[in-house]
């Protein structure tokens, strides 16, 4: 068991661009943690630098308490899972599994018993003496996995480990290994771009942007209460407008609405004149009672409902969620949007 303490982490690449920036995060051990934002937000980067692959420019990196700002990779007692398995595919799964074991002088013997054990975990168990050629990708994958948890790490890696995979084979191996760290008590950090991924699986989620946190916090806090405007925009759909706070309102012109400063979520302090960033996230939106006009661009069937794109005439789109009668793209609907969320603009 491990923790991670990154502290005023920063990464300046050699054009002068930042890829990390005053970097502060702490995490518990066996937490199991995903790191997501945009492309270019620093997630990658982030986990390199954790790994030893990328040197940072200013701060420290803390494993188990133990400053492994230089130390390299191979002596950081991590294990690293990439998108793409990266097997050996002239050696036999055992051969792959048992690598790490071998290039550290064990012999034959201690090998074999713990590459069978270590198989059996990820559910290969008998798949030894296979070629990689034989096996499916996710189940190239789990050899990837056994390879990476066979030399005891106290922290695991996982680099987009399983966007490769097609549904639902990639359902099937994120509970396999959620329930997989959980035993072997394992401290992980996991960088994917798939939002609902995160959503499932993560105890804390670290939303990154520019290089910088923008918010870390469980899925529940960070779907309920996003940090900023642009965290709204990209973990909840959320459609962001400008407003201004005026006579104890929040009022938005772009669609002429107004709300009293009771019926919104205000993350931030707002006082009268300030302007704001108005977050509607499809929780917010309902159809009927209202005079926002929008006509419905895109439906897409949800098992329970329908995802709905509408646009009003000033070219905003909302997402929302509809249950019931099908929608039908080209139809004029009527949004009420309640409970916005505000920050304050800077």
């Amino acid at each position: 068991m491990s923790s991670i303490n990154l502290r005023d982490l920063s990464v300046r690449f050699r054009d002068g661009s930042f890829g990390l920036r005053d970097i502060n995060l702490e995490i518990n051990p066996e937490e199991f943690v995903v790191l997501i934002g945009p492309s270019g937000s620093g997630k990658t980067t982030m986990l390199r630098t954790l790994a030893g692959f990328v040197q940072p420019s200013s701060g420290n990196v803390y494993i188990g308490g133990q400053n492994m700002t230089h130390v390299p990779p191979e002596r950081r007692g991590m294990g690293m899972v990439f998108q793409q398995h990266a097997v050996w595919p002239h050696m036999s799964v055992a051969k792959n599994v048992g690598y790490p074991l071998a290039r550290k002088g064990e012999k034959g013997a201690s090998i074999s018993k713990r590459v069978e054990r270590t198989l059996a975990l990820v559910g290969l168990e008998g798949f030894g003496r296979r070629k990689p050629a034989s096996l499916s990708g996710g189940q190239r994958q789990r050899v990837a996995l056994a390879r990476a948890i066979i030399a005891d790490p106290t922290v695991l890696l996982l680099d987009e480990a399983l966007s490769a995979l097609d549904e639902p084979l990639r359902d099937a191996l994120r509970r396999e290994l959620v329930s997989l760290t959980r035993r072997e008590g394992l401290t992980t950090v996991h960088v994917t771009h798939d939002r609902a991924e995160a959503i499932s699986i993560a105890d804390r989620i670290v939303m990154l942007g520019d290089g910088r946190i923008h918010q870390v916090a469980t899925p529940a806090e960070l779907l309920s209460a996003p940090a900023t405007a642009d965290v709204a925009r990209f973990i909840a759909d959320a459609t962001v407008l400008s407003g201004t706070i005026k006579g104890g309102k929040v009022v938005c012109a772009e669609l002429d609405l107004s709300w009293d400063l009771s019926a919104v979520q205000a993350i931030d302090e707002v006082a009268e004149g300030d302007g704001v960033d108005i977050a509607i996230p499809p929780q917010s939106l309902s159809i009927g009672g209202s005079s926002v006009h929008a006509e419905i661009t895109s439906v897409l069937f949800q098992v329970t409902s329908y995802s709905v794109t509408a646009t009003t005439q000033s070219g905003h789109n909302f997402r929302l969620s509809i249950s019931g009668q099908v929608p039908k793209i080209g139809e004029t609907i009527q949004l009420m949007v309640r409970n916005p969320l505000v920050y304050r603009a800077f």
